[in-house]
């Protein structure tokens, strides 16, 4: 299907009202669960029991290729759709949903069981690392609704607002998936082990 097909379809209100209200519900829970995990990590790991020796050491890395993946699949949607190719661009949407959706999970799961690693650079190093995270996580948090959001607008043809929202959102977006593997380097050589 191409572009003027898609234009033409008409816009699915009753499922955007619905959405959007899940968008936000989605986004509250996710949002105070990120911002909750560490005062929480002492209660998890009791309740989970984690065996001596059991290490999540192996996500960080696997969150840095996940946020790789999702910035290579939003530069191809982008390509996609800016040569017309709708279809292809869908799918390449919902690959760097699926990546972001997938270190979403993996990266509460790493954060509730493992104590963070401290950054040991000094001087300017320092300070470049901690302006890259604060401002990844921060855009993170930031965009997180909206990314949805966006989404949303496509899937049930609300086209002009999609369009519209995706030019600011995408650009966060794609900032935050590729400083993810920015600041897993910079740190990498400071875990454990």
């Amino acid at each position: 299907m191409d572009l003027d097909s898609y234009r033409k379809r008409p816009v699915n209100v009753a499922l955007a009202k619905k959405l959007k209200i899940m968008v936000w519900i989605v986004s509250a829970l996710v949002l105070g669960l990120v911002a909750t995990m560490r005062p929480l990590r002492p209660w998890f790991l009791d309740l989970l029991g984690k065996p001596d020796g059991f290490a999540f050491s192996f996500l960080p890395p696997f969150h840095a290729f996940l946020n790789t993946l999702a910035a290579l699949g939003l530069v191809m949607a982008v390509r996609a759709v800016s040569k017309g190719l709708v279809a292809l661009h869908r799918k390449w949407i919902f690959f760097a949903l699926a990546c972001s959706s997938l270190f979403l999970l993996s990266y509460v799961c790493y954060h509730m069981t493992t104590f963070e690693t401290v950054f040991g650079g000094e001087g300017w190093v320092k300070y470049t690392y901690y302006l890259v995270l604060i401002s990844h996580v921060a855009l993170a948090a930031l965009s997180f609704p909206f990314i949805l959001l966006t989404f949303v607008h496509g899937y049930t043809n609300e086209f002009g607002r999609h369009k519209r929202l995706a030019r600011v959102v995408y650009p966060v977006w794609l900032y935050v998936a590729v400083t993810g593997p920015v600041v897993y380097l910079m740190l990498m050589p400071y875990y454990p082990g």
